[in-house]
C-alpha cells in the first residue's frame, strides 16, 4: 500500500464557501493562540508544551471562544500537530521559528482526517466532505483507495481545491534492464547519457507580455490607492478605506496571480510528463546532486536556473521511482564536465561558453553535457 495525493478542483456553493472561509479563520486563530502561549511560557521560564498538551488547550479554547465549535474538529487537532512539527524542526535544525498567520495571506488551507467515512466519493462528480456535505468536483482521475485525509485549499486566484490523500496499491512498472545518467542544464533541461536532450520551455517568457501588462497596472493602481488612503487619514475620515476596497486594484492583483498560477501549472505538467517517461524507460536513473542555492548566486543565470525547477524534478523522480520499483542514485557533480568519459583524462575547468571540447589524450570530440551525463552514469 502506498500513500498518494489526488488533487481535485471543487465547486462549493455560497453556504459551503462561507463554512470553508470560517474554518480557515478558526484554524488560523488556534495557531496564533497556541504559538503566543508557547512564546509567553518561554519568556516566563516555562517548558515547551507538546502536541498532546496543546490538544487539551484546544478544548479550553473552545469553552472560552464558542465560535471554534463550528469548525471541523480534526482540523483544529491538525493545527497542534503542525505547530509541534514546526517546533521539532526548530529544535533539531535551529532554523525557521514558527510565525503568526495572517488572514491577508493569499493561500489558505486546512486539513481534516477521515473518521467514520466522513470523507467519501459519492459519484464521479461529487465528494462528501466533513461539515460541508456533497460538493461537485472535477479531476483528471477518480478517487480510488482508502481515504486518509483531505486538505481544503484556496488559491490566490480564488479557486478551491481538495487534495485527497489515499492509501492504495500501485503496480510496479515492467523492468527494462536499462540505466541512464542525467545531466541537468539551462539551455536543455535534461541531457541523458544516450545523447537525448529534453529542451527547456520558458513558460515565464511565453506569457511575459500579458503578465507584464497587468503588473504595470497593479503597480500603478496600488500607488493611486495608497495616495487615496493617505488622503482619508489626513482628513480624518470616519471609515478610512483599505487596499481591498479598490476594485480596480483587486482586479489587476487577480490577473497577475492568474498568470503566475498558469505558468506554475504549465511547468509542473511538463515535469510530470518528463519524469514519468524516464521512469518508464529506465530501471536505474543517476542524477547529479546539485546545490541550487549556490548556483543562484550567479545573477546572470539566476532567473533561468530558478525556472528549471531542478529540485522539483528530483523530488518527482524520487517518489515515482519508489512507487514503480525503480532506483534513483544521486552523484557528486564534481568534475563531471571536464573528465573524458572515454579515457578518464582531466582536461581542467571549462568556462560556461565552451559547449564542446576535444580530449588531447584520445582525440575524441565531446559535447560538454552528454560527456557529463556519461560520467554521471559511470560514477
Amino acid at each position: 500500500m502506498t500513500l498518494r495525493a489526488i488533487k481535485t478542483r471543487i465547486y462549493p456553493n455560497l453556504m459551503q464557501r462561507a463554512k470553508i472561509i470560517s474554518n480557515f479563520g478558526c484554524c488560523r486563530f488556534v495557531w496564533n493562540q497556541l504559538l503566543n502561549m508557547q512564546i509567553e511560557r518561554y519568556n516566563n521560564g516555562g517548558s515547551y508544551v507538546n502536541e498532546f498538551g496543546m490538544n487539551y488547550l484546544i478544548k479550553c479554547l473552545k469553552q472560552e471562544y464558542p465560535f471554534l465549535k463550528q469548525a471541523e474538529s480534526t482540523s483544529l487537532l491538525r493545527v497542534s500537530r503542525d505547530l509541534n512539527q514546526a517546533f521539532q524542526k526548530l529544535f533539531k535544525e535551529h532554523v525557521g521559528y514558527p510565525k503568526f498567520k495572517s488572514r491577508k495571506f493569499p493561500k489558505q488551507s486546512y486539513q481534516s482526517n477521515s473518521v467514520n467515512h466522513n470523507i467519501q466519493q459519492m459519484d464521479k462528480h461529487h465528494i462528501k466532505l466533513p461539515k460541508l456535505g456533497d460538493i461537485r468536483f472535477k479531476a483528471g482521475r477518480q478517487i480510488t483507495g482508502k481515504i486518509k485525509n483531505v486538505t481544503i485549499r484556496l488559491s490566490a486566484t480564488g479557486k478551491y481545491y481538495a487534495i485527497v490523500l489515499v492509501d492504495k496499491d500501485i503496480f510496479k512498472l515492467p523492468t527494462t534492464n536499462q540505466s541512464v545518467g542525467i545531466d541537468m542544464g539551462v539551455a536543455d533541461l535534461i541531457i541523458t547519457s544516450e545523447g537525448v536532450k529534453y529542451p527547456t520551455i520558458r513558460f515565464d517568457k511565453i506569457l511575459s507580455r500579458k503578465k507584464h501588462y497587468w503588473e504595470k497596472r497593479l503597480a500603478r493602481r496600488r500607488l493611486q490607492a495608497t495616495k487615496e488612503i493617505a488622503w482619508d487619514q489626513h482628513n480624518k475620515v470616519l471609515e478610512p478605506r483599505g487596499l481591498n476596497d479598490f476594485s480596480n486594484y483587486l482586479k489587476s492583483k487577480h490577473m497577475v496571480a492568474k498568470y503566475n498560477e498558469k505558468i506554475a501549472n504549465q511547468r509542473s505538467n511538463y515535469l510530470h510528463n518528463l519524469t514519468k517517461q524516464l521512469v518508464e524507460q529506465y530501471d536505474v536513473i543517476k542524477i547529479e546532486d546539485l546545490k541550487t542555492k549556490n548556483l543562484l548566486h550567479n545573477h546572470k543565470l539566476a532567473r533561468a536556473i530558478a525556472n528549471q525547477s531542478w529540485r522539483k524534478l528530483r523530488s518527482q523522480l524520487e517518489y515515482k521511482c519508489a512507487w514503480y520499483g525503480k532506483q534513483l542514485v544521486t552523484v557528486n557533480p564534481r568534475k563531471t564536465s571536464q573528465i573524458c568519459s572515454n579515457c578518464g583524462f582531466d582536461d581542467g575547468k571549462h568556462t560556461l561558453d565552451v559547449r564542446e571540447w576535444t580530449c588531447p589524450k584520445c582525440g575524441i570530440n565531446h559535447d560538454r553535457d552528454i560527456n557529463a551525463a556519461k560520467n554521471i552514469l559511470s560514477a
